[in-house]
């Protein structure tokens, strides 16, 4: 085993051609990753896996010999795609979660985030790939971080070993709750009509799921089973909206695959029992999913078609988004007795387009599987709906100033 230093001297760690897996979202290790691109430019030319980015690691990653792949465009990924240094894996969460475990995807050389106590190791904040990859890699190089909360059910397998230990140089990435706007005041009204006592959540990262959560105080009995949870998880509990009392499965206890948020909940997730940050095979596993009460999945969109079908991954050709666990969700919940699969989106983008289109670039999730859909003007239930009677639906919770272009659009495409 290496000596424990901050940071880590890469050269002669890192062969040519190597796949360099690191920690994704808040459970990047970032004393590693950062030493790693300041010396990149003096190692050989490898690849680096990355996740969601919410730190500034990679933000100036200029050095030629280093290219980067990912299941996602999601946070600061978005400045490597700009630049044209991310390939994309168009793959489902849990799927590329699986290619680890069976060594499709095969690392070389890991970089994790640990947290420990008591002499026991915990993969903390997410309990995803790391793992897998690391069970196959050449070495694996942990950063302790006395800050980082220890989860149970991302205990550090006894049988995977750990080459080197490094001391964390900062407190774990943080992710703040963005500000909510009006938007999503409405969607999150809209969507909070479709969730019921008892129901047990999944949603992501943003303002609109956050929105839905901040709305449902008055819902009695909530659980979590879901690919993340954030801030937002804590106040409901706060609250007493949200015991885990009616989920059919792990009663009393929140399930999630991350810990996505601030200090505050990393204090609240710290060896605390009844949260388990458990491995994507459970957390997205289908057959999971449709054992869990009233599943009811809340994800979002870049567009709608007029059939339904959910556009989440492209805009003019361009990845600025991610498969995800989307329809991993859509169809568990679907499977789940009371349960919805909700898509929620600003009827209009940024500059002023229409969300709601004739038809997607891209279908993340299909048609076949869409349930209801929410925008600020309303909900369009899908599931069963002919489709003429879904383009209806979904006209009339566009926009108003594109609602008569989309009829004529839709008219001609029908003639």
């Amino acid at each position: 085993m290496l000596a424990a230093t901050a940071p880590i001297d890469f050269s002669g760690l890192i062969h040519a051609g190597d796949l360099v897996v690191c920690g994704q979202a808040t459970a990047e290790p970032v004393t590693l990753t950062e030493a790693l691109m300041a010396q990149a430019r003096q190692l050989p030319s490898f690849r680096m896996m990355v996740g969601p980015v919410f730190s500034e690691t990679f933000a100036a990653a200029s050095a030629a010999n280093v290219s980067f792949l990912s299941y996602g465009v999601i946070g600061n990924a978005r400045r490597l795609a700009k630049a044209g240094r991310l390939e994309m894996i168009p793959s489902h969460y849990s799927a590329f979660c699986a290619d680890f475990a069976s060594r499709r995807h095969r690392a070389d050389v890991v970089l994790v985030q640990l947290a420990e106590a008591g002499g026991r190791l915990s993969a903390s904040l997410s309990n995803d790939y790391v793992i897998d990859a690391a069970r196959g890699a050449r070495l694996v190089i942990a950063e302790i971080n006395p800050d980082a909360p220890f989860t149970f059910g991302a205990e550090w397998p006894e049988d995977v070993p750990i080459h080197a230990r490094v001391a964390a140089s900062r407190p774990p990435v943080e992710l703040a709750s963005p500000p909510m706007d009006d938007v999503s005041r409405r969607i999150a009204a809209h969507a909070a009509s479709l969730i019921a006592d008892g129901s047990t959540l999944q949603f992501g990262v943003g303002r609109i799921p956050d929105a839905i959560l901040s709305s449902l105080a008055h819902v009695r009995n909530l659980g979590i089973h879901s690919g993340l949870i954030n801030d937002a998880v804590v106040e409901l509990i706060e609250r007493g909206a949200l015991t885990n009392a009616e989920k059919g499965i792990d009663a009393g206890i929140t399930v999630t695959n991350q810990v996505i948020g601030t200090q505050r909940l990393y204090r609240f997730v710290h060896e605390n029992e009844a949260v388990a940050v458990r491995p994507t095979s459970y957390t997205h596993g289908q057959s999971v999913l449709a054992r869990i009460n009233r599943l009811v999945a809340i994800n979002s969109a870049l567009q709608v078609g007029l059939d339904g079908s959910v556009n989440s991954e492209t805009l003019n050709g361009v990845t600025v988004g991610a498969i995800g666990g989307q329809l991993d969700f859509v169809r568990g919940a679907n499977a789940s007795r009371g349960g919805r699969a909700i898509i929620a989106l600003p009827a209009t983008a940024p500059d002023g387009a229409s969300r709601i289109v004739v038809n997607v670039e891209t279908v993340t999730t299909p048609r076949a599987d869409v349930d209801a859909i929410v925008t600020e003007w309303g909900i369009a239930e899908l599931r069963g709906c002919g489709l003429a009677e879904r383009a209806r639906r979904m006209i009339a919770i566009a926009a108003p100033e594109h609602r008569d272009a989309l009829s004529a659009q839709l008219g001609r495409s029908a003639g």
